[in-house]
């Protein structure tokens, strides 16, 4: 089939118009051409509106010397991610682009016009077969396996193909690069096609190669005491972490992504500062994986996307982060999906949309933004998968509200969607209170490591005592009733020994879900007692007691058997307390 080619007619920052006779379709790919004096440079574009002979079509790169009249070459391709063995531990770009192999290509300053192939060519991977002749598979099974780190990585019929297909042949137990024929199957009317240990997908498309959808019913354990507690996700399940600058939106997603009981960690920095992207390539590779003993890049992917970069390419880096984590969700694998940070993803499509001319939404923004943040979100999910083994993706996206005001559209359209609320407080951070999450204006609909009668019965006491804080203010330590005051510093315990983590103690940067319920158990004995203290100077210094053992309890290593030991020495101190 003859290629379609068409005439650049405008050019607006990063989107042109482009005339053509003939056919293409909508998020199809295309190359803008600009001569040079040695050379054609060749500049990738995507398709995001056709009428009338005309298609507008997104720039991935700079426009600079782009003109009317020069031509443009339509591939018949959409957007597309490789999809293969080799993808753990690599750092690309929102187009799947090997940046370190860009970087010995093109030194320090990338050049236009440069892609390469995601998956290395010449690297070998022990192929096992698993299906045999006359086996009969359809797409996203599995034809035989190539161990990639810690994981068993599956070979599969590709997720394009319709039908049912009967296996001819697979290649025997070697070492194969992914460009490698591995087997032949035949579709139903005969015809041979090869399968590859690679393939394309494109990245706009949810990969749906599953036997059901299950409900996101489990709890993920992050580690994190105030979100398994008190707001929890669920794996398969989707939460966003909206605060202001510097309220510690990456440090959680570190933390989470170091300790959350997942397989695969998927980090899409979109639209990051540069110096945010470059700490967390730096970071990364350092930090310990207490899965494997490794580091945590052998088990995590990162899509690099800058604010510096062309907002095409940011709309696409998240895509493309999706699609990965689909992929290995077809493996049986449990996916994190952080996405850091969707209000830059958003401004890149209010920037698209207003050079379309469309008519504009609340701040500007597209009027088809709930619709485009929702289908993102919607491909997370648990699914059970043809062999009956279960995989899901797990989706936490951050937002940066312009403020910290939590009533702008991003932050709304998201809260729409997503299945828990993590929303980080300036007062919070300011007080270095780590993590951040406020703790009366978060919520979840997903299930607690503990009941979650029990835990509503804290989060009163937080919000009488939090309201008690706001008199306090006004008529001062003196002028509050001792009953109040009581409250307040017990509002003032849960949020110092249980909200609160010392991310740079080893022990205390992640709580099991054994220790969370055992500390839980004591905190609530604690704060269920009627003390009847006569001093207010007495009071604090009694709850400071009991806020310091329950800290050396957060920051001691234990077994099991020796939270007995803690637990008494806490109940010790309340029973020497004067009681109602």
């Amino acid at each position: 089939m003859e290629k379609t080619t068409g005439k650049v007619t405008g050019v607006n920052g990063n989107m042109i118009t482009v005339a053509f006779t003939g056919a293409v379709a909508q998020n199809e790919v295309g190359y803008a051409c600009i001569p040079e004096k040695d050379r054609t440079l060749r500049l990738m574009s995507e398709i995001v509106r056709v009428r009338n002979g005309v298609a507008d079509m997104q720039v991935f790169e700079d426009t600079r010397d782009l003109q009317v009249g020069d031509t443009l070459d339509f591939t018949g391709d959409m957007l597309a991610a490789e999809l293969g063995p080799g993808l753990l531990g690599r750092v690309y770009d929102g187009l799947l682009n090997p940046l370190p192999e860009l970087a010995e290509q093109c030194g320090f300053f990338l050049q236009r016009g440069t892609y390469l192939p995601s998956l290395d060519r010449t690297t070998k991977w022990a192929f096992t077969p698993t299906a045999k002749p006359g086996d009969r598979l359809t797409a996203g099974e599995s034809v035989g396996t190539v161990p990639e780190g810690v994981y068993t990585h599956r070979i599969m019929i590709p997720f394009s193909w319709r039908g049912v297909y009967t296996v001819k042949s697979v290649k025997p137990a070697g070492e194969y690069v992914v460009e490698d024929d591995v087997a032949v199957v035949t579709d139903a009317k005969g015809n041979e096609r090869t399968v590859k240990l690679m393939q394309r997908w494109p990245v706009k498309l949810p990969i749906n190669c599953y036997a059901e959808r299950l409900r996101p019913t489990e709890t993920l354990s992050t580690g994190i005491r105030s979100v398994d507690t008190f707001f929890p996700v669920a794996v398969g399940g989707t939460y966003c972490v909206p605060g202001p600058f510097g309220a510690g939106k990456t440090v959680i997603q570190h933390q989470t992504s170091q300790y959350a009981d997942v397989d695969i960690v998927i980090v899409a920095a979109c639209g990051e500062r540069a110096g945010e992207v470059v700490e967390t390539l730096r970071e990364f590779p350092e930090l310990k994986d207490p899965k494997t003993g490794r580091t945590l890049m052998d088990r995590t992917i990162i899509i690099c996307n800058t604010s510096s970069m062309p907002v095409a390419a940011r709309e696409a880096s998240v895509y493309t982060a999706v699609t990965l984590a689909g992929y290995y969700r077809q493996m049986g694998l449990n996916v994190l999906l952080l996405a850091d940070s969707t209000s830059r993803w958003a401004q890149a499509l209010r920037e698209m949309s207003g050079r379309l001319e469309e008519i504009p939404g609340d701040e500007a923004f597209p009027a088809y933004l709930e619709s485009v943040i929702a289908g993102f979100y919607e491909r997370a999910g648990r699914v059970r998968l043809k062999d009956g083994s279960i995989g899901s993706v797990t989706i936490g996206g951050t937002v940066s509200p312009a403020g910290g005001n939590f009533d702008e559209p991003v932050t709304q359209a998201t809260l729409k969607v997503v299945g828990a609320f993590h929303g980080l407080s300036r007062a919070r951070s300011d007080a270095r209170r780590f993590p951040a999450i406020d703790p009366l204006d978060s919520w979840s609909k997903y299930r607690s490591v503990i009941e979650q009668e029990r835990v509503e019965t804290l989060r009163t006491i937080l919000r009488k005592g939090a309201d008690v804080e706001q008199m306090m203010k006004v008529v001062g330590e003196e002028g509050t009733a001792m009953e109040d005051f009581v409250m307040f510093l017990k509002k003032e315990l849960i949020d110092a020994v249980y909200l609160q983590q010392n991310a740079f103690n080893d022990v205390d940067a992640s709580s099991s879900v054994d220790r969370q319920r055992a500390s839980f158990d004591v905190l609530e004995k604690v704060v269920a007692e009627t003390y009847a203290y006569t001093d207010k100077g007495v009071a604090r210094r009694s709850f400071l007691q009991l806020q310091q053992a329950f800290i050396d309890w957060n920051n001691t290593p234990m077994g099991i058997a020796d939270y007995e030991t803690r637990r008494d020495a806490v109940l010790k101190l309340v029973a020497e307390a004067p009681h109602a």
